[in-house]
This record gives structure tokens, C-alpha cells and sequence, in this order.
């Protein structure tokens, strides 16, 4: 079954493109998310941080 797949792999024209663009997204989305949590504001994080033990504003239900 292996040898199957990676035969037909073989025969697409342009498969290797797939994996550069997969990294390439993974890296540029990274390279983001690393410079979102360098540059936000610390008491937006510390806010956040401590949304979930605000007794001050119950959950509406």
C-alpha cells in the first residue's frame, strides 16, 4: 500500500511545492504569534490572565 502511494506521489507534477508552502505557513504564522506575545501590552495580558477568577462579573445564564 506504501509503495502504491508513494509511486503515485511520484507521477503529480509540482507535489514538492506542497510542502514548502506548509512550511512557509507554519513559519510566517509563528514568526506572528512569537511577535503578538512580544509586543502586547502587559496588563492586557495580565487582564486575561486573570479573567477567569473575577468574581466581579458573573456569567449571565
Amino acid at each position: 500500500m506504501l509503495k502504491f502511494v508513494k509511486e503515485h506521489m511520484q507521477t503529480i507534477e509540482g507535489i514538492a511545492t506542497y510542502p514548502m508552502i506548509s512550511l512557509l505557513i507554519f513559519f510566517v504564522f509563528f514568526t506572528l504569534l512569537f511577535w503578538w506575545v512580544i509586543t502586547a501590552s502587559k496588563g492586557y495580558i495580565k487582564e486575561m490572565g486573570n479573567l477567569p477568577l473575577d468574581n466581579n462579573n458573573p456569567q449571565k445564564r
